[in-house]
């Protein structure tokens, strides 16, 4: 059964990311605590922000999901993310918890490198001023880049001459490498068509194999930059100097402490908050606006009130948001994650007769190009399918692509 994708968070000490973490994990506020698992290594459910199909269909007023939460047709979806923990220069040659570093780090389909975009802690997380976070990002890809080459190149020897005894093609000889990265097939395939090349595997010199393990690299750990600490004064020269040396597709500015800061803030009953937005009111700012209960929220004290505001300047309307949020959004993003809604009914879109007044209960994330049959494995397993029903009530194909808004709502009828 295809497993669910999962996200690994990475950074050196004190770049933030355990506040990252801790800000991706609760889905809003607004419908209590959610589930955060302590296992080693480190994995936690974090919470997608999408667009629900129950808007799409006007029932938005009925959806009530099993997992996260919908309000008004945005929806919190769970995924699950991996803490990856230990990471400092030389973690390739066993530094720091390298070796456990790089472990945890392939299962993950993605990463999230945040970065102390401030400069205020050195490659060791030590406290520093005016250090070039820039470094960070070329650093982390070294090492994975190290540790791969590292490995391959040890034994190249053996493969080559296995490779030409078995008569071997590339994308298997590789496979076999690469199989403990968590790499696939259609990884290592799509690897060799981007490189194009065309020299046969038993004649490939260092270089080519440099360029192999750079592009698997790309291809198997596609990363998120989550440039963190962005309300600092100095993170402004180095967001402009990175911005023009990295993809800025794969940049999110973000501030995961004022992420923190505002939800605290809303669960005790000061602010109303809308996350992934710029959006806070005070209960003063209620009452300006004609609301004589300021929403029935708490009152501020001066301190806090003040360092609301600044976090307005400096963060909220400044870039629109904490960014929080949009980290996670980028790395679906980036792996095309597609979510899908298995429901009963698919005219009613119930779960089951017993629960009818609930729409779209259920909501399960797949990876671009997954056909129906994909999905059908992935939340039936190998129970027997008669026939598969899309929106309305129409049936659908095997190997038809799921996307959003096509193929994405469906009701698996079991039977042979």
């Amino acid at each position: 059964m295809p497993r669910d994708p999962l996200i690994g968070l990475v950074g050196k000490p004190s770049a933030g990311k355990s506040s990252t973490l801790n800000s991706l994990t609760d889905a809003s506020s607004k419908v209590g605590n959610f589930p955060f698992t302590t296992i080693d290594p480190q994995r936690a459910i974090g919470y997608l922000q999408i667009d629900c199909a129950c808007a799409r269909h006007g029932v938005s007023d009925r959806c009530r999901p099993n997992y996260g939460a919908c309000e008004h047709g945005r929806r919190s979806v769970p995924i699950e993310l991996l803490d990856v923990a230990g990471l400092v220069p030389g973690a390739h040659q066993g530094k720091g918890l390298g070796n456990k570093f790089l472990d945890d780090l392939r299962h993950a389909d993605a990463l999230i490198h945040v970065v102390d975009v401030s400069g205020t802690t050195d490659a060791e997380g030590k406290v520093t001023r005016g250090y070039d976070p820039s470094v960070d990002i070329a650093w982390l890809r070294s090492e994975i880049v190290a540790w791969i080459k590292g490995n391959l190149w040890e034994k190249w020897g053996s493969i080559r001459r296995r490779h030409i005894a078995v008569k071997a093609t590339a994308v298997e000889t590789l496979q076999n490498q690469f199989s403990g990265y968590g790499s696939t097939t259609a990884v290592v395939a799509r690897t060799l068509d981007k490189l194009g090349l065309k020299e046969a595997l038993e004649h490939w010199s260092e270089e080519t194999v440099d360029l192999v393990v750079n592009a698997f690299t790309d291809e198997k750990f596609p990363t998120v930059i989550a440039l963190n600490k962005i309300d600092h004064p100095d993170a402004d020269k180095n967001i402009a100097k990175i911005a023009k040396m990295q993809d800025p597709n794969t940049i999110v500015l973000c501030s995961a402490v004022t992420e923190i800061f505002l939800r605290k803030l809303e669960k005790q009953g000061y602010i109303k908050y809308t996350v992934g937005s710029e959006f806070v009111d005070t209960r003063e700012d209620l009452i300006a606006d004609g609301d004589p209960d300021g929403g029935g929220l708490k009152e501020l004290d001066e301190k806090n009130k003040n360092r609301i505001e600044n976090l307005k300047d400096m963060v909220l309307y400044r870039f629109g948001s904490t960014g929080v949020n949009q980290v996670l959004s980028k790395a679906a993003e980036i792996l095309g994650l597609v979510p899908v809604f298995p429901v009963r009914n698919t005219s009613t879109f119930a779960a089951g007769a017993g629960d009818s007044k609930h729409v779209f209960r259920d909501c399960v994330l797949v990876k671009k190009n997954s056909t129906v049959a994909d999905v059908a494995r992935k939340i039936m397993g190998d129970a027997p399918i008669a026939y598969i029903e899309g929106a309305g009530g129409t049936r659908v194909a095997d190997d038809q692509i799921v996307s959003v808004g096509k193929n994405d709502i469906l009701s698996f009828r079991v039977g042979k």
